[in-house]
């Protein structure tokens, strides 16, 4: 089998290492994302439960491009936690989750009640 030259596999190589940096994320995906961010570690019926619609399809996305992993099971339900990665904080160019900036002034007074009946 002959060699392949550089010149010829390179945009192969860079598709694969490029591939989705500069793909945009949907609506549902930055709004799943924020409700990780804010809410660490949380469960994927918890941010379910804050949107209002089921988000196992955009967990997966996100953990598949590395912004957001397991972190681990909560006690009274086994259900796996999620939490932000570091890639996360380098693409927002932030040291900690703690640099994000308050949410309450965007937020409804009633915001975690909703999401706690809605879980109930």
């Amino acid at each position: 089998m002959a060699a392949l030259h550089p010149s010829r596999v390179r945009p192969y190589v860079e598709r694969f290492v490029l591939d989705g940096q500069s793909v945009r994320l949907t609506q549902a995906a930055l709004e799943t994302l924020a409700v990780v961010a804010y809410k660490q570690p949380v469960t994927r019926s918890r941010i379910s439960a804050i949107r209002g619609v089921n988000c196992d399809g955009v967990i997966r996305t996100l953990t598949s491009r590395g912004l957001v992993e397991e972190c681990g099971t909560e006690p009274e339900s086994g259900a796996f936690l999620y939490r932000t990665t570091t890639l996360f904080l380098e693409k927002l160019g932030m040291n900690s989750v703690n640099d994000l900036p308050p949410l309450a002034p965007f937020l409804p007074d009633d915001v975690e009640e909703v999401a706690d009946a809605s879980s109930s």
